[in-house]
């Protein structure tokens, strides 16, 4: 069973772990049921294309993204969302600098290896 995360993160006081040069990502608030990351991509990073057995929901908080999901692509910016169903493919390379809002359900373990 995993622990449920504390109550409040405050950005300033929130660590970042950088997956590549290019993209780094924040985990926020989570039991084993849901979680949210906040990750944030450079022009050219890539979130490679893969799948899970989660359900995602996204926000684009900023910037710009060529987004896959299974066979179509579409270009998304700030102010759009999209959802994932569980093991479908999926990835996005950044156009312009941004972050994605991402919420897991059920949360992503790996996330916290």
């Amino acid at each position: 069973m995993i622990k449920a995360s504390k109550e409040f993160f405050f950005k300033d006081d929130m660590e970042w772990e950088q997956v590549d040069p290019l993209l780094r990502r924040q985990i926020h608030g989570h039991d084993d049921k849901i979680m949210l990351v906040i990750a944030e991509f450079k022009a050219g990073g890539v979130g490679q294309m893969h799948n899970h057995h989660h359900s995602q929901v996204t926000y684009v908080a900023s910037g710009e993204f060529e987004m896959t999901i299974g066979d179509q692509v579409k270009t998304i910016k700030a102010g759009d969302s999209y959802y994932i169903p569980p093991m479908v493919m999926h990835g996005c390379t950044c156009v312009k600098p941004g972050q994605l809002i991402d919420v897991f359900s059920p949360m992503r373990e790996d996330f916290l290896e």
